[in-house]
């Protein structure tokens, strides 16, 4: 028996037919999707096995498959939704091997199922889709027409349902609890790694549910907390070491709650002593444009309207922000906990609609020092975007 669906099987048939209708728009007759989220979203399939290749392969005329190791076929019978007539497993023999590789697996399969010569689309900007696994797949399927369909899944998860919701709301919760214990315990004088182990162990040790007062625990983040402090907070993604957090220095938290693979990110600052002048500066500019960017994050308005109003505001204080600020939030897996469709910058004219989640993250990296304050928020059938944790934004100063 497998384990319980986190999703309702009418709610699986929803986004399978969604990504039909996608593939229709495109003329493809089968979808090739690599990207672990793409797959998860769509079967249910949960584990760490996305070293390997391994894919959900979606036709317009039976259910999805999963393909992958055949070890891992095992943990597909006890996550996905589909019967076991729809798990494929290669042999062991293609595992890390210099003599075959396992597209060459998936395209037999595919023609053996006769997609010798249909159009399939492919996700050719992603991670977990190599260059090698291309190059086979197009070698084993020499009549076919093979198409870059990245994204078209996740453009499909954008909008998340009810359910989704509640499990991002409870990844809030999650990671309100984790920026409390910084806030409790961070001291000059502590080590970084000492610190960043308790962060990890609340965040998945979980939280009491407010309505069934049981306990929620948490997932793995698809990133580990990034933890720089002084000139390394000049950099966005640095993570943390053994040394010791210094009196007089600025540190920046990005981390995420995790539950059931939804997150939800939150960004926010510490300094251990009296912060200069410019800091403060920067931390006023930086609240009042999350404050104008959070009023204009509404159903019917664009992402870059975001981006404007978050930049009008630094730019009156003299500060120039290059980059995205910002992008969707939801089910994700290593390495990033971003879904990779829509940014929150000038450029991107998308149009927000209710049940729309995103990382709204407006950090400042400047030359010798960094600060982020962000927020993981949702977009409301009316009105300004629902901040989904309860996190002090100020910066927290302490000595």
């Amino acid at each position: 028996m497998s384990r319980e669906l986190p999703f309702t099987r009418e709610e699986y048939a929803r986004r399978v037919a969604r990504v039909r209708a996608a593939m229709g728009e495109r003329d493809l007759d089968v979808l090739v999707a690599a990207d672990p989220s793409n797959m998860a979203w769509l079967t249910g399939y949960d584990g760490w096995s996305f070293y390997t290749p391994q894919a959900v392969v979606v036709t317009h005329d039976d259910d999805p498959v999963y393909w992958g190791r055949h070890m891992d076929a095992q943990g597909a019978r006890r996550t996905v939704w589909m019967d076991h007539d729809h798990i494929v497993g290669y042999h062991d023999d293609y595992v890390q091997a210099t003599d075959r590789h396992a597209y060459q697996h998936l395209a037999t399969w595919l023609a053996d199922a006769g997609h010798a010569a249909a159009r399939i689309g492919v996700e050719l900007d992603n991670y977990y889709y190599s260059a090698a696994s291309h190059l086979h797949l197009v070698e084993g399927l020499r009549d076919a027409d093979l198409v870059d369909a990245t994204g078209l899944v996740n453009w499909q998860r954008t909008v998340k349902s009810p359910t989704e919701i509640d499990y991002i709301r409870k990844a809030a919760r999650i990671v309100t609890r984790m920026h409390e214990l910084i806030r409790e315990t961070v001291e000059p004088g502590m080590r970084k790694s000492a610190l960043v182990a308790d962060i990890v162990h609340t965040g998945i040790d979980g939280i009491e549910d407010v309505d069934g007062g049981e306990v929620i625990g948490g997932d793995y983040p698809a990133i580990w907390p990034l933890v720089p402090s002084g000139k390394d907070a000049s950099a966005a993604h640095l993570t943390w070491n053994d040394d010791p957090f210094e009196a007089d220095t600025l540190t920046f938290f990005e981390i995420a709650g995790c539950y059931r693979r939804y997150h939800a990110p939150l960004c926010r600052s510490v300094y251990l002593g009296t912060p200069p002048d410019a800091v403060r500066r920067a931390e006023a500019a930086l609240l009042e444009g999350l404050e104008a960017g959070l009023d204009v994050a509404r159903a019917g308005n664009r992402a870059c309207d975001i981006a404007n109003a978050l930049h009008d505001a630094l730019a009156r204080a003299g500060i120039e922000r290059e980059g995205r600020c910002g992008y969707p939030i939801g089910l994700s897996y290593p390495p990033d906990w971003g879904e990779r469709t829509i940014s929150i910058r000038a450029s991107d004219t998308t149009v927000l609609e209710p049940g729309m989640t995103f990382h709204f993250m407006p950090g400042l990296w400047m030359q010798d020092w960094g600060l982020e304050i962000t927020e993981s928020i949702l977009i409301r059938d009316d009105g300004p975007a629902e901040v989904l944790a309860d996190a002090p934004r100020e910066l927290f100063v302490t000595t």
